[in-house]
Order: structure tokens, then C-alpha cells, then sequence
């Protein structure tokens, strides 16, 4: 009997390999946050232009997120994997030596683009590659903690770094890991022919989706600053909306759709990507609120910061691990839910966190709960929003999912940044303390992420309860 992948050393070194993609197009949403206050002093950001170090790259990470899923599935998915990551690298060592605040905003722009190439079609590359149920189960298992691990070490390893040789180096120590990926890519991944019909590239559809995404991530990274009910906000999010829809008609009526919607027609698609966005919402948003507590009202260092989430690594990792076996006893939907459940509860009591609170006693009984269910839900939405997608399909789907993890990001933060900064506001006015004023904020905003993550149970309930073997067997006949 033919080992599966899984259990030779190629396939083994494959998946690692995905994995570090993964690892790094996740880490670098979040590494530069705790280094934010030494960016703005050394290069002059305003307070206004410093949160486009972040969301440059939340823009064309998630505006071009689409279009590169469907490369990989068109033009060969090792091809987009190469060209992504040399994109990538550029732009970290381009940042890493930035002499301006528009050229580091520019470079995270870049980067945001060539990590909306890596991550699909490294996804795509793993489900078409791990075929068999228990060893797709093990693969997505290891791919979602990964992404869970990634968020949280993020904010580590920036405290570190800047607190250590400078925040350049968060930009730099990408370059050895894009080395790693290049050289591994052409040793361990098979080259794929492009397909032939290039000549019916959907280019009025990439156009269309690709300035729709742009539009929405673009308006909800400003609408905390704009105003909700400015012209400029609903402008934009009416803009966009125009934009995607008339993505949609197209893709109704284009002889070769950059996104054929009978994608949404398989089961459980749909609802998984739903509960991916309204999730995520909550749970990237549970990242920037808790360091600003800890930094802005408990007074941590950029590193004491960091460290503070170790063991919510090391919670995700071992969720993770549970919940891949679980799968394929109990299906994609109880774990779903469970994990945000979880999530939900740990998130509400980390929002209890006092002013004058411990770290062991008013944070980390929170972050341990959240971190497993952190680690369930990654696997869980992963499997399930890849379950019986085609191979000729996987960049597509692995785009759509990734699409609703960056929307959801944008979304969670911009409306749980007003919501803070609206209570704050409200205490300041009424003579508060600082502290207690951003402490309060701070409170509110993580209570409303925890109500939004049981939003995102409630979805998964109608969610199609996918297993490892069925799922496993229709990759198979789909390949």
C-alpha cells in the first residue's frame, strides 16, 4: 500500500513549508502594532498617518485577495507562490529601510499585495496536495493553528524587536523566511502548466472586485476618523457596494468568470466564510484593545506586552492539535462552535479587566479560555470552507476565506474603535481620569467583541456538518 503525503518526509517538508507561509503572511498583520509609537518618532508619522502602517497592509491584502486566488488557480499556483514572495521580500527590505513615512506606508501597501498572492495559493497547494480525510485533517489542523499561533507571536516578537535591535527588524526578518520559502518552493512543489484559456481572462471582473475590495477595506479603515455618517464613509461603502455588484452580474454573464459563483453552491461554503467574518471580527479586534489596556492603562513595556500572550500561543497550538482529531468524530460544526463559545467567554472576561488589575488574575484566565477556543475555530472554519471544493477551484476558495478574515478584520476594528473611543470620549468630557477613561473604553469594546463572536456560533449552527472522510473522498473525485 502507497504511503499517503502525510507520512513521507516530502510531504511532511511541504507542509511545514505552507505552513511558514502562512506564519508569515498572518505575523506581519500584527508584528508592527507594539512597535507603533517608535515608528511615528523616528520617521514623523502624524497620529493620523501612523495607522496606515497597519492598514496598508489590511488594504491590498484583502483587495487583491480575490484576484490571487484565481492566478494561482489560472497561471499555476507555484508560479503565484514565487512571484508573491519575491514581492514581499522587496517590500520588507524596502521598509526595513524606509527614510520616510510615505515610503514605510508604501512598502506595507506592497506587501499587503504580495501576501494576497502567497497565502491562497499556498492553501489551495495544501488541499489539492492532502487529499485523504485524515491527512487533510491533520494538514488544515496544523495550517489553522498556525494562523491562530501567528496573531498572538506577532505581538511578541514586535516587542521584542523594536525593544531590541530597532523596529527596522520587523521588516527585515522577513527576508531569511522569504529565502526559506523561494528555495523550499522550487525543491518541494511540483510546477503546474498554465492553463489555456488566457485569452478568456476575466478582466473586467478582476477590475471590478478588485476596486470593490479596495473601496470597502479603504472606507472601514477610515470611517473611525471620517465619521460613520459622513458623505465620505457612506460614499465610499456605497461605492464599493456598486463596485462588487456589478462584479456579480458580470461574473453571471462572462464566458470564463474570474469567480464562478456555483462556488457558493457547495455545501457549507458559504456559511463557513460567514462565521470566518463575523468571527474574526471579534477575535483580531481582542488583539488591539488588550495591548492598548495593557500598554495605555497597566503601563507595560513593548516587550512585557509581548510576552504577556505566550500563553495564548501556546493554548491555540494544543486547541489546534484537539480539535484536527476531533473533526473527524464530531464534524466541522460542534467544534465551530464550541471554540467560539469559548472565545466568547474568555474575551467577555478578559472585558472585566480592571485598572489596577494582575496580569494572573485578570488576564490570564481570559486569554487561556480564549486561546482554546481561538484554536478550534481556525481548524474547524478552515476545514469546513474547504470541504469538496474542486481542485480546479481550491486558489478560489482558499481566497474567499481568506477575503472574509481580512473584511472581518477591517470591520471588527473599525467599529469597535468608535465604540471605545465613543465611551472614552464620554468619561474624559465628564471628568474622568485617563486611565479610567481608556480602561472603560477598552471594556466596552472587548464586551461588544465577545457578543459578536457568539453571533458567529449562532451562524455556524446552520453551518453544513462536515467530516474528515467525506470530505477527504470528495476532494479525491473532485481531483
Amino acid at each position: 500500500m502507497q504511503p499517503t503525503p502525510l507520512a513521507s518526509r516530502r510531504g511532511r517538508l511541504t507542509l511545514a513549508l505552507l505552513c511558514l507561509v502562512a506564519f508569515l503572511d498572518f505575523i506581519d498583520a500584527s508584528i508592527v502594532n507594539v512597535a507603533l509609537p517608535t515608528i511615528r518618532r523616528d520617521l514623523g508619522f502624524s497620529v493620523q498617518t501612523l495607522q496606515w502602517v497597519p492598514s496598508g497592509y489590511l488594504l491590498t491584502y484583502g483587495g487583491f485577495m480575490l484576484l490571487g486566488g484565481r492566478a494561482g488557480d489560472l497561471l499555476g499556483r507555484r508560479r503565484v507562490l514565487l512571484a508573491g514572495t519575491s514581492l514581499f521580500a522587496l517590500s520588507s527590505l524596502i521598509g526595513g529601510l524606509a527614510w520616510s513615512a510615505g515610503v514605510l506606508v508604501a512598502a506595507r501597501l506592497f506587501q499587503g499585495a504580495g501576501a494576497a498572492l502567497m497565502l491562497p495559493a499556498a492553501l489551495s497547494i495544501l488541499t489539492t496536495t492532502f487529499q485523504e480525510g485524515p491527512d487533510r485533517h491533520k494538514a488544515l489542523g496544523v495550517w489553522g493553528g498556525m494562523a491562530g499561533l501567528a496573531s498572538a507571536a506577532g505581538v511578541f516578537l514586535g516587542g521584542v524587536l523594536s525593544e531590541g535591535p530597532g523596529w527596522r527588524w520587523v521588516m527585515f526578518v522577513n527576508l531569511p523566511v522569504c529565502a526559506i520559502v523561494l528555495v523550499a518552493a522550487f525543491r518541494l512543489i511540483p510546477g503546474e502548466r498554465r492553463r489555456s484559456a488566457r485569452t478568456g481572462f476575466d478582466a473586467r471582473g478582476a477590475f471590478l472586485v478588485t476596486a470593490g475590495m479596495l473601496a470597502l477595506v479603504y472606507t472601514l479603515v477610515e470611517a473611525p476618523d471620517a465619521g460613520w455618517g459622513s458623505l465620505r464613509t457612506v460614499g465610499g461603502l456605497a461605492g464599493a457596494l456598486v463596485l462588487l455588484a456589478a462584479f456579480v452580474v458580470n461574473e453571471q454573464r462572462a464566458k470564463a468568470p474570474l469567480a464562478p459563483l456555483e462556488i457558493f453552491r457547495i455545501d457549507g461554503l458559504g456559511a463557513a466564510n460567514a462565521t470566518q467574518l463575523i468571527g474574526i471580527a471579534g477575535m483580531v479586534s481582542m488583539f488591539f484593545f488588550l495591548t492598548l489596556h495593557m500598554q495605555g492603562v497597566l503601563g507595560y513595556s513593548q516587550i512585557q506586552a509581548g510576552a504577556a500572550y505566550l500563553p495564548l500561543c501556546g493554548g491555540v497550538g494544543i486547541a489546534a492539535g484537539i480539535a484536527s482529531q476531533l473533526l473527524a468524530r464530531t464534524g466541522t460544526r460542534p467544534v465551530i462552535v464550541a471554540g467560539a463559545l469559548l472565545a466568547a467567554l474568555g474575551i467577555y472576561l478578559l472585558s472585566r479587566a480592571p485598572v489596577g488589575g494582575s496580569y494572573a488574575s485578570d488576564l490570564l484566565p481570559g486569554l487561556m479560555i480564549a486561546s482554546f477556543g481561538l484554536g478550534s475555530v481556525f481548524v474547524a472554519v478552515t476545514t469546513a470552507a474547504n470541504a469538496g471544493v474542486p481542485a480546479d477551484k481550491a486558489g478560489l476558495a482558499a481566497a474567499l476565506l481568506n477575503t472574509s478574515q481580512q473584511l472581518g478584520a477591517a470591520l471588527g476594528l473599525a467599529i469597535f474603535s468608535a465604540v471605545a473611543t465613543a465611551r472614552t470620549n464620554h468619561l474624559i468630557a465628564g471628568g474622568a481620569g485617563a486611565p479610567d477613561a481608556l480602561a472603560s473604553g477598552v471594556q466596552r469594546a472587548l464586551l461588544a467583541c465577545s457578543l459578536t463572536i457568539v453571533a458567529a456560533a449562532l451562524i455556524a449552527l446552520r453551518a453544513t456538518n462536515t467530516r474528515g472522510e467525506a470530505a477527504g473522498a470528495v476532494g479525491m473525485e473532485a481531483a
